[in-house]
C-alpha cells in the first residue's frame, strides 16, 4: 500500500521533531532543502526526511502540508503555498491568534486546499508525553491519523477554524508570559538591590517560585527570540475577545531585549540574564 506523503514546512527544532513522529505514524516526510541553513538540513536527516528539492517539487508530491514556523511568518508560507493552487490538506500548526488562523485558512481553501487549524502545546516530541498537536476543522480527525503511532498525542478538538489556535494562545499566555513576568520581577528587584530578599521572602510565602523565576530565565534565553511574535499573537487574541493585550505586548519586548542568546551553546547563568534586561532600553512604540 502506498504511503501517506506530508510536506513538511519547515523543519526546525520543532518541525524536525513533528516530522518524524508523522513518519513514526507510517508517512513519507517531505521537506524543502532549497535556500535553508546546515542545522535545518542536519535535523531533517536525523528526522529520516526525503528532500524534495523545491516547494513546487513538494506540493505535487504531498496530500497534507504542515506548516510549522515563527508566527509571523505563518501567514506568508499560506500564501506561496496558496500561489502554486495547492488542493490537499493543509495544516497550519503554528502560534498564532484565531483571526490569524482564519485568514490563513481562506487563503489557502481559495487557492483550492482543505484548512485544518492547529496548536501544539508541549516541547519538542522527542519522546512520549513530552507534547499534543491539537486540531480543529472538518478533517482534523483525518490528520490525528497521521500521528496515532509517535510521540505526539493528536487531539481532535471540532470543526471550527480557530479553536485550535485559541487554545494555543490560551495556554501559552500563561506559560510563557508567566515567564516573562517572572524574569522581569527578578530584573527589577536587582536594579533596586532587594533580590536576595524578595527570593527569601519567596521562600517563606510562595514555596516554588523562586526556583520558577530561576527556570524561566534559563530555560527560555535561548529560545526567546521564537516568543516575541508569539506574544504579539496572544496579545491581539485578547484584544480580539475585548481584553487588554498589553501585558504580552510587554512580555514580547521582555523577550525581544534577550534575542541575543539565539544559538548559544548552553543557556546563560540568571544573573546574567537579569543583567540583559536591565541594559536594554524599550523598544520605541
Amino acid at each position: 500500500m502506498e504511503r501517506t506523503a506530508v510536506g513538511l514546512l519547515h523543519p526546525g527544532e520543532m518541525g524536525g521533531a513533528v516530522g518524524a513522529c508523522a513518519r513514526a505514524g507510517g508517512a513519507r516526510v517531505l521537506w524543502v532543502s532549497e535556500g535553508r541553513s546546515a542545522s535545518t538540513r542536519r535535523r531533517a536527516d536525523e528526522a529520516g526526511l526525503e528532500d524534495a528539492k523545491t516547494l513546487a517539487g513538494l506540493l505535487a508530491a504531498s496530500e497534507f502540508v504542515l506548516s510549522v514556523c515563527p508566527p509571523d511568518r505563518a501567514l506568508e508560507v499560506a500564501r506561496t503555498v496558496a500561489a502554486h493552487r495547492f488542493a490537499g490538506v493543509y495544516v497550519d500548526a503554528n502560534a498564532v491568534a484565531p483571526a490569524t488562523a482564519r485568514q490563513i485558512g481562506a487563503t489557502v481553501e481559495q487557492a483550492g486546499a482543505t484548512f485544518v487549524d492547529g496548536g501544539i502545546v508541549g516541547s519538542p516530541p522527542h519522546g512520549p508525553g513530552l507534547a499534543r498537536l491539537y486540531l480543529s476543522g472538518r478533517e482534523a480527525a483525518r490528520v490525528a491519523k497521521l500521528f496515532g503511532s509517535g510521540n505526539l498525542e493528536p487531539i481532535a478538538l471540532n470543526e471550527h477554524h480557530g479553536a485550535a489556535s485559541a487554545l494555543k494562545m490560551a495556554y501559552a499566555a500563561y506559560t510563557k508570559g508567566g515567564s516573562a513576568l517572572l524574569i522581569a520581577i527578578r530584573a527589577f528587584a536587582a536594579r533596586e538591590e532587594v533580590d536576595d530578599a524578595l527570593l527569601r521572602e519567596w521562600e517563606r510565602s510562595q514555596s516554588g517560585v523562586a526556583a520558577r523565576s530561576e527556570q524561566a530565565a534559563r530555560a527560555n534565553a535561548r529560545k526567546a527570540w521564537r516568543f516575541v511574535g508569539e506574544m504579539g499573537e496572544i496579545a491581539a487574541s485578547f484584544e480580539d475577545a475585548g481584553l487588554p493585550g498589553g501585558f504580552h505586548r510587554a512580555a514580547a519586548e521582555i523577550y525581544r531585549r534577550l534575542e541575543g542568546y539565539k544559538d548559544t551553546p548552553s543557556p546563560p547563568p540568571v544573573a546574567e540574564v537579569i543583567r540583559a534586561l536591565n541594559a536594554r532600553k524599550s523598544a520605541p512604540r
